[in-house]
């Protein structure tokens, strides 16, 4: 796989992120997925990326990062952000970028 560089930075408006149209970049569209599912849950459960991070054993700035689009998180960072939340933040099929 070649090196695609920061997600955010795939869309169209990186500014956007991350909300941007990833349409053409599947790859990207689903960790902006993930980010957007997990910004909108720290918001609603009114927690801070610290309290995140020591519930998670993920580092504070992995996911700032991730939030950010600053990073392609691995799967071992969603299934710990997964398991610390209760949640799901993986995109299913139906929901998953074409």
């Amino acid at each position: 796989m070649r090196a695609l560089g920061r997600p955010r930075d795939l869309a169209e408006n990186p500014q956007a992120w991350p909300h941007a149209d990833l349409a053409r970049h599947p790859a990207a569209a689903v960790v902006q997925a993930i980010a957007a599912a997990l910004a909108g849950i720290l918001a609603e459960r009114r927690l801070s990326l610290r309290g995140l991070a020591a519930a998670s054993g993920v580092n504070r700035q992995s996911i700032s990062d991730l939030l950010a689009g600053r990073s392609w998180p691995d799967v071992a960072t969603i299934a710990l952000l997964e398991a610390a939340l209760a949640v799901r933040l993986w995109p299913d099929s139906a929901s998953a970028p074409r």
